[in-house]
């Protein structure tokens, strides 16, 4: 398989649309596929792709199909549908699903999917859409050895870390315990900040002073500039996708027969602001639900400690 192999892009959004613009700026031949959002569509196709009408289409000519979605639901719709990957599929194709999945799912898809001679690699993504526009996210990758060399360099094109991390299903895997590790990271800060202002501490010095120790790190940065600054979209992440993302970590940590406290506290976390209809809003608001919860209010309090 050549670098300039034709690609299939399904799922346009927040980090779906630079890495598509990568590959397509790269030299590769590129059908896309996208949703409600009709923009990124259009931007592309003005790049030089084209759109396809079903994932059918698109297995049916394309080497390499790319996934960004939102959850297992969406990847089994398309690639099981009537006019799914499978429809379409033939020997030697090759799904690259970066989607946050349920492993359980992607098993089950893996298997059904090398019957009809097609594989599966599963290369979640870490970081955000800045760096998905930049071509430097990071993949955790999951599929055979022989398969792995054939991807490689495609996920070169949006990927500047990529670890291969074993067989198919190993990479969503990988994603869940970072993202339980990110999510409880949300879940502690907005706590953490609301305890502290609850006590009479200003939202900046906390910022302040946690920020410039050895605590600190990326996700601490945009999640306290979101919170205590106010820059409402410098952490892109929502809600409903920290819930799902809970709820498969919580699953795994049931299939492997262990006890999960802190799963479970994390999750609820999100599960409660969802279920407020809050799901749209960024992760890093959890912080003012807290707030709410407890009869503050946060912006306020950052607004007097400004003044």
């Amino acid at each position: 398989m050549t670098d300039k192999s034709k690609i299939g892009f399904i799922g346009l959004g927040y980090m779906g649309r630079g890495m598509a613009a990568n590959l397509l700026r790269a030299g590769h031949p590129m059908m896309v596929k996208g949703n409600r959002d009709r923009a990124p569509v259009e931007a592309l196709v003005a790049q030089g792709a084209v759109e396809a009408q079903s994932p059918r289409e698109m297995a049916e000519s394309c080497d390499i199909i790319h996934l960004c979605l939102s959850n297992s639901d969406q990847v089994e719709a398309v690639i099981r549908g009537e006019d799914g990957i499978l429809a379409g599929a033939r020997e030697g194709l090759i799904v690259i699903d970066t989607t946050t999945a349920d492993p359980v799912s992607t098993a089950a898809l893996a298997g059904e999917m090398a019957a009809a001679g097609v594989s599966l690699v599963d290369a979640p993504l870490g970081r955000t859409p800045k760096e998905a526009e930049a071509g430097t996210l990071d993949a955790m990758v999951g599929c055979d050895a022989e398969t792995f060399a054939k991807v490689r360099p495609v996920i070169e094109v949006w990927a500047g870390n990529i670890n291969h991390v074993g067989e198919t299903g190993a990479g969503h895997r990988m994603k869940l315990v970072m993202n339980f590790i990110s999510m409880g990271y949300a879940a502690l800060y907005a706590e953490a900040l609301v305890m502290g202002v609850k006590s009479g501490l200003s939202p900046q010095a906390i910022q302040s002073v946690i920020g410039g120790s050895r605590l600190s790190n990326g996700f601490f940065e945009t999640f306290m500039r979101a919170a205590v600054d106010r820059e409402r979209d410098v952490h892109q992440f929502s809600i409903t996708n920290a819930a799902k993302d809970t709820r498969y970590a919580a699953s795994m940590a049931m299939a492997a027969g262990m006890a999960n406290p802190m799963g479970s506290a994390i999750r609820d976390a999100f599960a409660q602001m969802e279920a407020s209809g809050k799901g749209g809003d960024y992760v890093p608001w959890l912080a003012d639900h807290v707030a709410a919860l407890n009869g503050l209010d946060l912006e306020g309090a950052v607004a007097q400690s400004k003044a």
